[in-house]
């Protein structure tokens, strides 16, 4: 058997997430690739991913491997499997790897970034593709309360009720707000997050950067481990996938490590 990784992106507003769903009938990201994986392959293909990303959420750079009795080549895998992919999903590069190459246990750590649209009028051009808001969001204090963030902790209070993983704790290496144009955007980096951690995290930081939560209050949240304490959860538009993180040897490329209106 070759095992093979690809880099993928998509918009993944019209899908209910990455996740193929077996007992229902589900547009997913994962379902559509491995379809037309499996037509370039003649052979029935099961991809795994490095981060499985929730419905409505985006990637610009999403690694998975698959393994497959043929090597039908570098072009079939990108230009073939992309002319039988939806507009929405793009492989992006292809990398043949060894079988000790896996897209999620090899992975030392993911990277997001979260795009918030601050502008008096929503833009027609922007949604699904970013959250819009109104008022101005105060910038330094929702960049000093990041700080209690890093290193390891358990982020009970930031897990959404349905999170399967049998551990809560996480360790964070880097988060931090800052402003690109007309956009907020939160960059956050882990070894792994839970289920809608990102947006938990977002949608308490938007109460502290309007205003209506104290500074200390997401330490508070993160040392009390109760989700029920926290602020709603941010919607998905506006969150991405944008890096993931291999050792050296596997020498894997990388994609764009952020969504192209941000440049």
């Amino acid at each position: 058997m070759y095992r093979f990784a690809l880099g993928v992106e998509y918009d993944g507003a019209g899908y209910c997430g990455w996740q193929k769903q077996v007992s229902i009938k589900l547009e997913t990201v994962q379902g559509k690739l491995e379809e037309a994986l499996s037509r370039v392959a003649n052979y029935s293909i099961r991809t795994t991913c490095a981060g499985r990303t929730d419905s409505g959420v985006h990637a610009t750079n999403q690694v998975v491997h698959f393994d497959t009795p043929v090597d039908r080549g570098n072009k079939a895998w990108v230009v073939g499997v992309n002319s039988l992919l939806p507009p929405s999903i793009r492989v992006t590069w292809v990398k043949a790897v060894d079988q000790s190459f896996h897209a999620r246990f090899s992975a030392t750590a993911r990277r997001y970034k979260y795009l918030i649209y601050c502008q008096r009028v929503e833009s027609v051009f922007l949604r699904k593709k970013a959250v819009w808001m109104k008022e101005e969001l105060d910038l330094k204090l929702m960049n000093d309360a990041t700080g209690v963030l890093l290193g390891e902790h358990d982020f009970s209070g930031f897990r959404a009720a349905g999170c399967q993983s049998r551990s809560s704790r996480r360790f964070v290496m880097e988060a931090s707000w800052y402003r690109s144009r007309e956009f907020t955007v939160f960059d956050v980096k882990a070894n792994a997050f839970l289920l809608h951690m990102v947006r938990n995290l977002v949608g308490a930081f938007l109460d502290v950067g309007n205003g209506a939560k104290d500074v200390n209050w997401i330490s508070e949240v993160l040392g009390g481990r109760d989700r029920s304490a926290g602020s709603v959860t941010a919607p998905p538009d506006g969150l991405y996938l944008v890096a993931v993180d291999y050792p050296d040897l596997h020498m894997l490329p990388t994609g764009m490590s952020t969504p192209l209106f941000l440049l």
